[in-house]
């Protein structure tokens, strides 16, 4: 409990010190700001959006596949009463 409070204190201490206190012309979050909004900054946006654009999109597409056969399956594939995910034996 003492944990948890030290760090939202630490948290919250960061938080107003970045928005409030000024270093040079502007506060922490201004100069962050700043350099995410540089010319360089924004072309290490695109090179990642364009290197890593294919990969999100077949990891996308994967995800939504496995979710829509787990709703299509009606929840009787791995996670179904039997628990092994194999179909329940038959009975005579």
């Amino acid at each position: 409990m003492i944990r948890a409070l030290v760090w939202i204190a630490l948290i919250v201490g960061f938080v107003w010190f970045g928005s409030t206190v000024r270093l040079g012309n502007k506060t922490f979050f201004g100069h962050v700001r700043a350099i995410w909004h540089t010319e360089e900054a924004q072309e290490l946006k695109d090179g990642v959006k364009e290197k890593a654009g294919p990969a999100a999109s077949k990891l996308k597409r994967g995800i939504e596949a496995g979710y829509n056969a787990m709703k299509d399956d009606g929840g009787q594939g791995a996670g179904s009463a039997t628990g092994s995910g194999a179909p329940a034996p038959a009975h005579h």
